[in-house]
């Protein structure tokens, strides 16, 4: 390989690590958001959104991790940073909104990285994004659903969540393993 083509094939992995680093940022960025979200709906005594919140936060660790580990393939450095500052003391309504935004910008930037990854003829890092964008999708639908909810039943969708349990069981699947998404 000449010295300008191993060149080359740096800066297209730089590039792509380079991606892969944001998408980390901003999966940690919403781990910390959705447990602060998980905490709260809790405290509240709303235990089925705060169960499934925190199944959402799983599923972002998976991701975090999941990019994190394709970093290193690649011989980068995983990031902490996270892409955002966390939102604390928001009321019920709001969560769902503000977390259906999180997912909605998620998604285009995925989906712009993705275009990245595959520009730089790294066909693993596609394949991980596009996997990892169908489970954005998941939650952002779900989302959705409960703010959706929310608006059109209000007090009445809220007050028979209010006393469910928020006990996890497997907590290890996540929300999208643990067949969360059908809502």
């Amino acid at each position: 390989m000449t010295k300008a083509a191993k060149s080359d094939k740096d800066a297209r992995r730089d590039k792509v690590i380079e991606v892969l680093n944001k998408a980390r940022a901003m999966e940690l960025y919403a781990i910390s958001q959705y447990m602060i979200h998980h905490y709260a709906l809790d405290a509240m005594d709303y235990g089925e959104l705060a169960k499934n919140m925190k199944l959402v936060a799983i599923d972002e660790m998976r991701h975090a991790e999941q990019f994190a580990e394709r970093i290193k393939e690649l011989g980068g450095e995983p990031g902490t940073d996270l892409s955002d500052k966390v939102q604390m003391g928001q009321d019920v309504p709001k969560i769902f909104d503000f977390d259906a935004v999180v997912e909605d910008v998620t998604i285009d930037a995925y989906n712009q990285w993705l275009s990245v990854c595959r520009e730089m003829g790294d066909n693993v890092s596609v394949k991980l994004f596009e996997a990892i964008i169908d489970e954005e999708q998941t939650h952002f639908n779900h989302f959705e659903n409960v703010s959706s909810h929310i608006v059109r039943l209000g007090d009445a969708y809220l007050s028979k969540i209010a006393g469910t349990p928020s006990s996890t069981g497997a907590a290890s699947k996540g929300f999208v393993l643990a067949g969360g998404g059908g809502e």
